[in-house]
């Protein structure tokens, strides 16, 4: 790029050889750089430049066949020859130091010891060589070294990993040579990427196997350059795994393969993140106190991801990406929510940076990021992403209710035409695999696919609860005057569903018990504070929710309180908190106080402005339940919300606690359909991708029960938070060790009795319900259902 720069040549051979250079350099840049510098010293005879290149094997379709193809013929002017050949120069030095390995052959003799003599004035040199390497180490070095311009690159990948592998262990503790073992491992991980973009030529007309063989090793390499590397070797396990699948040949090879490339991406997005978070600010300090650049500032952390393995995988995951698509009938698409739109394109980076907007006119969102519980704008007919959030997660839920058009992108070249089409007006025509899209006129916007946009939000009004004299009362007293349905449905399903499904025992604080706390004498302050803060908010001024949830978390339990809930809990065979000590019931108490503040969380206030609910009639109950340490968690609806067919079950599963399916984790679910008349044939749609799964110890979780949810017209399930008194510890997940993966048996019996159960609660109901529930030492548990939206 420099070169460029400096001589005036940015177009043509330069700029094509440019991308090559970054895309994927090897050793036929040490010929190209010397075929130009043989054109530009014969006065720009182009047949010099062909001989150069012949006669080192390069030809024609040899430049054509690079992953950035070189199509254009040298073709400079007279007065860049002086310039161009002097940077050339220079610039070959670095590719032949870079090609022939000699970083890596210094750095082995630092480590295996060598002795220069010297001539005249230069004194002698002796290097000793490092103490404790493996036995066989300097064999297994020098294996690498006869290797390292082969163009067979697997020999000496596995060469350089193993080397790697047994360098480790040193690396790990002190050592008085440390700073020699470190160069040769910096050496031995350049020389692994430079190996791999060689080896790319290989794997043009190569199979899956071979690809996702590429993959593991890369991935293998960048394990060994990372300290915080669990979740990067759970993906090489799953490679493997994956690996072994596709050589046996077995069914769904491909679609457990994209899940792993999937969580993949995750890893190397993650990586990205904190590179950037670690390196960028002393990038910024230091290019501002040298006086840097602000453009090569701006790239420096960039630049240092490119140098590395992950760009490597990155480029391997792209290839493969579609071979598995195509092989597992997956298409471009996810259709989440399919609603034909017409709409104005706007490209943002995070729907939750756009979630408080109201657009004037019908908008598609493109979004690079989608968490799972953003509230979707005012004025947007579409969202589509390429990233991946659950089909029964927060945001998807409220898609299908509102109508919105919602789906994932598969498919870079065709998210790189919907960005380029930033201001377009689009048709969009969803089915359940696909999405056509089209630019059209601006008459197109009186068409009935965007009615709903002018559709007004239907008129929701919610009726204020009282007070009712209890503090806390038993499932068997569970009324809508006392509770929301989230209570009243567990209750109405406790002794009707099969003897198989498990209800968890409850209790609630009924509606008018927050608003009783904190009208208390002893609560006079935090009250005062509120009404402050409320008036504040009224204003315009969103940063009082975060300080209303936080203030909300000063209010003290008056003493009926605590004995009212005490003697429920334990008249209910449910454990109380305060017999393990007062701190247990601090954090309790600490938990319902957070249940009661999230009526004040961003996306509920966001969402009930948008319905025009009185938020002030918004009444809060709390569901008390004990929480089931889940193995699995799942959520099932019993219509298909991605086709409507009735006649199937569609749900989702997560290994651990439900959270990380409808809450803001990054990854897949494991997701499966059934039909009702055949609930022993379950077909699973996609594996796992997400990389933690939730877990928790014996524990209390109060739920979110307000009379805003489940409304006529309105999702509000989902947007105030359940809280468990004790934390969730974040386990990074190995589906490889998961018979819900591995044993076949196992999966079709576990996903069996989840479509079973569904169908059976739906039949109590005689309407499509929204389900979730967990599984724990093979026992079905549910914890929730309402009525699909």
């Amino acid at each position: 790029l420099v070169i460029q720069r400096k001589n005036d040549c940015k177009g043509g051979i330069m700029e094509e050889w440019h991308q090559k250079l970054h895309n994927n350099t090897s050793p036929d840049d040490v010929v190209i750089c010397q075929a130009l510098m043989d054109y530009i010293k014969s006065d720009f005879d182009l047949s010099v430049y062909w001989k150069t290149l012949n006669d080192n094997g390069i030809t024609k379709e040899r430049l054509l066949s690079y992953d950035r193809a070189i199509h254009s013929e040298p073709n400079f002017r007279g007065e860049q020859k002086d310039g161009l050949l002097r940077d050339l120069g220079h610039y070959m030095r670095t590719l032949k130091a870079v090609h022939s390995g000699a970083d890596l052959e210094s750095a082995i003799q630092n480590c295996m010891g060598y002795q220069d003599d010297g001539e005249g004035f230069m004194v002698g040199v002796q290097i000793n060589p490092v103490s404790g390497l493996p036995s066989g180490y300097p064999d297994l070095l020098r294996f690498v070294l006869e290797h390292v311009e082969e163009k067979n690159v697997e020999p000496l990948l596995e060469g350089l990993l193993e080397a790697r592998q047994e360098l480790r262990p040193l690396l790990l503790k002190s050592h008085d040579r440390l700073k020699d073992l470190l160069f040769l491992d910096l050496a031995l991980d350049s020389t692994v990427r430079t190996a791999i973009e060689r080896g790319y030529e290989q794997l043009n007309d190569a199979g899956p196997e071979k690809i996702m063989y590429f993959i593991s090793l890369v991935l293998e390499n960048l394990a060994l350059s990372s300290d915080d590397n669990e979740d990067l070797i759970y993906c090489l396990k799953g490679w493997q795994f994956a690996l072994d699948m596709c050589k046996s040949k077995k069914d769904h090879w491909a679609l457990y393969a994209k899940s792993v490339l999937d969580r993949s991406r995750l890893a190397l997005a993650s990586k990205a993140e904190r590179y950037l978070e670690i390196l960028q600010p002393s990038a910024e300090y230091l290019g501002s106190c040298l006086g840097v650049d602000q453009s090569a500032v701006s790239i420096f952390t960039e630049e240092i991801i490119r140098a590395g393995s992950a760009a490597a995988l990155s480029s391997l995951v792209n290839r493969l990406d579609p071979v598995l698509r195509k092989t597992a009938n997956l298409g471009s698409w996810q259709v989440i929510s399919p609603v034909e739109v017409v709409g104005y394109v706007i490209v943002v980076d995070e729907l939750l940076t756009v979630q408080n907007k109201t657009y004037d006119r019908p908008t598609i969102i493109v979004a690079n990021r989608v968490r799972g519980e953003e509230e979707i704008p005012d004025g947007a007919v579409a969202v589509l992403t390429p990233d991946m959030p659950d089909v029964l997660s927060h945001v998807s839920v409220r898609a299908r209710n509102g109508k919105i058009c919602f789906a994932t992108c598969f498919d870079s070249g065709i998210l790189s035409d919907l960005q380029g089409k930033d201001g377009k007006l689009l048709s969009l025509q969803p089915t359940s695999a696909d999405v056509v899209y089209k630019e059209v006129n601006d008459s197109e916007l009186s068409s009935p696919s965007s009615d709903n946009l002018e559709d007004a939000p239907p008129s929701i009004s919610l009726v204020k609860k009282q007070f009712a004299g209890r503090y806390a009362i038993s499932s068997e007293e569970f009324t809508s005057d006392l509770v929301g349905a989230k209570s009243r449905n567990i209750g109405y399903l406790k002794g009707k569903v099969p003897s198989w499904v498990g209800i968890p025992t409850s209790v609630a604080l009924p509606f008018g018990v927050f608003e009783k706390v904190i009208s208390e004498k002893a609560n006079q302050a935090v009250n005062d504070k509120l009404l402050v803060l409320k008036k504040t908010l009224d204003e315009g001024d969103q940063g009082a929710l975060k300080e209303i949830r936080q203030t909300l978390l000063g209010l003290v339990a008056p003493p009926e309180l605590v004995e009212e809930l005490k003697s429920t809990m334990k008249s209910s065979d449910m454990p109380w908190p305060g017999d393990e000590g007062e701190q247990r019931w601090e954090q309790a108490w600490a938990a319902i106080k957070k249940v009661w503040a999230s009526k004040w969380n961003e996306r509920a206030y966001f969402s009930t402005r948008k319905v025009k609910l009185d938020h002030d009639y918004l009444c809060m109950a709390v569901l008390v339940q004990e929480v089931i340490n889940a193995d699995y968690a799942f959520v099932i609806h019993t219509t298909n919300p991605s086709s409507g067919d009735s006649s199937e079950i569609y749900a989702e599963v997560v290994k651990g606690l439900g959270e990380t399916l409808v809450g803001a984790y990054p990854g897949r679910s494991l997701s499966f359909i059934c039909k009702k008349n055949n609930l022993d044939s379950p077909l699973v749609l996609g594996y796992p991708s997400k990389p933690i799964g939730l877990f928790i110890r014996r524990s209390i979780i109060f739920r979110s029960d307000s009379n805003g949810e489940d409304l006529e017209g309105y999702a509000g399930a989902g947007l105030y938070d359940s809280v468990p008194m004790d934390e969730e510890d974040q386990v990074v997940l190995d589906y490889t060790t998961d018979p819900l993966i591995t044993d076949l048996s196992f999966q079709k019996k576990v996903l069996s009795d989840i479509a079973r159960a569904g169908d059976a609660i739906e039949k109590l109901y005689g309407t499509a319900q929204d389900i979730e529930g967990v599984i724990r030492d093979g026992k079905l548990y549910v914890v929730q259902t309402r009525p699909q939206v």
